[in-house]
């Protein structure tokens, strides 16, 4: 049983409690990738949405459809290229 909660069990808690840190940080202008592989700029924030800037125009999504892992590797790509 302990070997199975260091190897399984705490390793996706603490991504869990990464990812709700990631979501919670999330400001305005923030360029961001949803689950689904949509890509934006975040608009407007809400309680649990948000308003996203996309090519075709504006979409509202809930802030647990934003994804943490591909939302900061485009942010490092970025930084990175200026």
């Amino acid at each position: 049983m302990l070997i199975m909660y260091f190897f399984m069990i705490r390793p996706q808690m603490k991504k869990a409690k990464e990812a709700k840190k990631f979501r919670e940080n999330l400001d305005v202008g923030t360029k961001i990738v949803t689950i689904g592989g949509i890509h934006g700029k975040i608009l407007e924030l809400g309680d649990t949405t948000c308003l996203i800037s996309v090519d075709s125009g504006k979409m509202r999504v809930e802030k647990s459809a934003i994804s943490p892992d591909n939302s900061s590797s485009e942010q490092e790509l970025t930084q990175r290229s200026k």
